[in-house]
């Protein structure tokens, strides 16, 4: 591998298998995306008496299983593969580093495999259903869209009030881990104390900025969802699996919509375990 060890080194070097597994992420979160509209699409013609639409839900969730069952299966074995790699090239260039710096900078690389595997497929997952479930609000009523898009605007105003401070956190958590096994080696409890008190120090930073920041996102989240039950009571001539629909993808806005912060906040982790590994 050549350049900085970095998520942009690892998916050079593994394009192609990474693409597989987010090609699954997309296909798997479409089909989830669009079971509400056609359960919704169901409730109405089960009370006009026509229930073979129960098959169009049955062949979603049918391909719904096939394609999360493959993904799962082919996840394991192509990040497991990655690790071992990167793991490798990480202790080649790192041969003349203290053996402490060394355990929590390969535990730090894993981070970054980690990231692909687990928080860019919910990047992706967000996306979609955030795509998704716009369009379709969109389609119900513009109000139930505009109100969406309101609220995606606050979430990300949120979130970057918070990002230098979450870099920070992070770099003061990640310079005292690197001192755990030097500690460890001198067998001093009064030092080992010492090293837990300061990592919990951050922790508890880390958490409470943590909880200012979702609180000011479920703030915004509340506001959204009862805008909505609000605006679709008032929509002329609309149905019971109209409603259904309307609400099951505000609530998957919701979802999402959380979902993203979480992963903006792990980059940030990451961006500050990229400048440490170089």
């Amino acid at each position: 591998m050549e350049g900085a060890l970095s998520v942009g080194l690892l998916f050079r070097n593994f394009r192609g298998r990474i693409l597989v597994t987010w090609f699954l992420v997309l296909l798997e979160n479409l089909l989830w995306a669009l079971v509400p509209l056609f359960i919704g699409r169901a409730i109405d013609a089960l009370l006009e008496r026509r229930p073979s639409a129960l098959w169009e839900v049955a062949a979603i969730l049918s391909a719904l299983i096939v394609v999360a069952t493959v993904r799962r299966f082919y996840d394991t074995r192509c990040y497991g593969t990655i690790r071992v790699r990167f793991g490798g090239e990480l202790v080649r260039r790192s041969q003349e580093a203290p053996v402490s710096r060394l355990n929590a900078r390969l535990n730090m690389s894993r981070e970054m495999v980690d990231f692909l595997e687990g928080h860019v497929p919910g990047v992706l997952t967000g996306v979609v259903q955030l795509l998704v479930s716009i369009a379709v609000l969109f389609g119900f009523d513009r109000r139930l869209g505009l109100a969406a898009l309101g609220a995606l605007a606050a979430i990300v105003l949120v979130y970057a009030l918070f990002h230098r401070r979450f870099y920070r956190l992070n770099g003061e958590l990640n310079a005292q881990t690197e001192l755990q096994v030097s500690i460890l080696e001198q067998r001093r409890l009064e030092s080992l104390v010492g090293h837990l008190r300061k990592l919990r120090r951050s922790e508890v930073r880390l958490s409470d900025t943590e909880a200012v920041l979702y609180g000011g996102i479920f703030a915004a989240m509340f506001a959204f969802v009862l805008g909505n039950v609000w605006i679709s009571a008032t929509i002329p001539m609309i149905t019971a699996g109209a409603i259904f629909a309307i609400l099951s993808y505000s609530w998957e806005f919701v979802e999402s919509s959380i979902a993203l912060p979480i992963a903006l906040q792990e980059w940030s982790r990451l961006g500050e375990i990229r400048d440490r590994l170089h």
